[in-house]
């Protein structure tokens, strides 16, 4: 059963959970491409960028973590296609997309606690999915703890632009456009009236930087994508 209309219950740090499963769960046939139409296509390349430097690692075990309907761990097996790609996702609609797709490698698990031994896999990826999450910080000490000593993570997800014509522009796009298209394509404009919102409330730049780095990680940096529309931070499990 569904809380509340979608706020965020669990303060600053993270969203409500039992929202956000509710919410992929019902837009979940329509997500990938309600996703390619609100960015324009653009999202397809943010993750093409993402799997080619993740296949610069030459990992063995590769982690997405929030995978939905597959679309990143797609991507990385095709660059890496030597490699395990694990997909794990807390919402089974979802998953049911992914393997549609025909990914194999697919676990129904929750980011706060997930099914996976310590230090078992040496790349973690995260589409568009760390906003989501119960706790921020509490994510990243468990995406930390499985990474192997020295692995990466690579953590991809919507921000604020610095400049401030076009981040007002784009504010405009989230709070008024983003909701009503997406509402006409799912049915579910309430939903992204939520997911956009998150987009504001979430650390992005330096901040989540930081965040990264006094949750397990070292090395932090930010690499701003499309203008600052997305960004692709990457940091090394802390020795």
């Amino acid at each position: 059963m569904e809380t509340g209309d979608g706020k965020d219950k669990a303060g600053t740090d993270g969203q409500d959970a039992i929202f956000v499963r509710g919410a992929f769960g019902r837009i979940a046939k329509r997500y990938v491409l309600t996703n390619h139409v609100l960015s324009l296509g653009i999202d397809v390349l943010w993750r093409r960028k993402t799997a080619g430097l993740v296949a610069k690692e030459t990992p063995k075990i590769i982690l997405d973590l929030a995978t939905g309907s597959g679309d990143l761990a797609g991507q990385i097996q095709s660059a890496c296609p030597e490699a395990s790609v694990l997909g794990i996702d807390f919402s089974l609609p979802m998953l049911l997309e992914a393997s549609r797709r025909g990914l194999e490698q697919l676990i129904v698990g929750d980011g706060m606690c997930l099914p996976v031994e310590d230090g078992a896999v040496d790349v973690v990826t995260v589409a568009f999915g760390l906003r989501n999450m119960a706790s921020w910080t509490g994510a990243a000490q468990e995406m930390a703890r499985v990474i192997v000593s020295g692995g990466v993570l690579f953590v991809l997800d919507f921000s604020l632009p610095q400049s401030g014509i076009l981040r007002a522009g784009y504010l405009f796009y989230l709070r008024q456009v983003m909701p009503k298209i997406a509402g006409l394509l799912t049915g579910e404009r309430r939903a992204y009236e939520y997911l956009c919102g998150s987009i504001e409330r979430f650390p992005s730049g330096e901040a989540m930087c930081r965040m990264l780095e006094k949750n397990g990680f070292a090395h932090a940096s930010a690499m701003p994508l499309s203008l600052g529309i997305a960004t692709l931070y990457i940091a090394r499990k802390a020795d």
